[in-house]
């Protein structure tokens, strides 16, 4: 049976270390093998890369140490795939009052790509997540999301919270990258499952609950089965024409939408789980 392998990020003297699971067991890294992850997503092939931890592997952590992947990110772009769930293309539409645009996107042959942050600038979790203080109609955006090596090889997958803005990107489809790209709208973590070489999603469910004083306001779950793109597909459209000399994430689009009269509100909650990644939550501030 294979094992499952595991990046994360742990707290160490008040600096981010990098740290690897190995099944149900947790250890540091010798740093002179592997000094960072812009390290292996640089320097290592898929082919390479776990037999490369298991010599860098050394003593063990405590099973408490919680996951994070802020700081450990630093030129790795974060990308972003648009409509790639029926859910998603019909809420849209809504949103932009029929204008049909993003029916045409979701049956389209090339995907809406969009670049959505720097991975310097990324939250992870148990940080904040933000709204911007000019929005109405806010929404996280639950999502596999893929980590590509320079190499152009996925080599496994983490979770994203692609943070919107509805009413402003529903205004115009120009204006979504005032919609998708502001302080604190992009949350990744909480840690990295390893699939070198990786070509299909499997049959993962992605779930998210957000809670308000206490109270689940909304949940709401769905499957990769239901993901309209292939894998491939959308690692060959975000390297057709750019080189990612660092590595590159890729959100994958959501399938889970909440009611068009919900929208988030400072304080509020967000939990988002995809087995085995993990548990991503943050909790919910004002931008500006």
């Amino acid at each position: 049976m294979q094992k499952n392998y595991f990046l994360f990020g742990y707290q160490h003297n008040g600096q981010t270390k990098l740290g690897l699971q190995k099944d149900n067991t947790l250890y540091t890294l010798d740093e002179s093998i592997v000094p960072s992850l812009d390290s292996i997503l640089t320097d290592v092939s898929a082919n390479d890369l776990l037999a490369l931890l298991d010599s860098a592997s050394t003593k063990e952590l405590p099973q408490d140490t919680l996951f994070t992947l802020k700081n450990l990110l630093t030129n790795q772009p974060i990308w972003a795939s648009g409509v790639t769930y029926k859910q998603s293309e019909e809420a849209r539409e809504r949103e932009s009052d029929n204008s049909n645009l993003y029916t045409r996107v979701y049956s389209a042959e090339r995907p809406e790509l969009f670049w959505k942050s720097i991975g310097s600038e990324i939250v992870s979790n148990g940080d904040y997540v933000g709204i911007r203080r000019d929005a109405t109609w806010s929404v996280p955006e639950p999502e596999l999301t893929l980590v590509i090596n320079a190499h152009g090889e996925c080599i496994g997958f983490t979770i994203g919270n692609d943070m919107s803005s509805r009413d402003i990107e529903g205004a115009n489809a120009l204006y979504l990258p005032q919609a998708k790209v502001y302080d604190d709208a992009c949350a990744v973590g909480p840690r990295i499952w390893l699939r070198p070489n990786a070509n299909e999603w499997g049959d993962l469910t992605i779930q998210i609950s957000i809670e308000r004083d206490n109270n689940t306001v909304f949940s709401g779950d769905t499957s990769t089965a239901q993901l309209k793109r292939q894998l491939p597909e959308l690692v060959d459209y975000l390297l057709r024409c750019k080189t990612f000399s660092h590595g590159v994430f890729l959100m994958t689009g959501t399938g889970v939408v909440p009611p068009d009269e919900f929208t988030l509100q400072a304080n509020d909650i967000i939990r988002i789980q995809i087995d085995p990644i993990g548990e991503l939550v943050n909790t919910v501030h004002i931008v500006g």
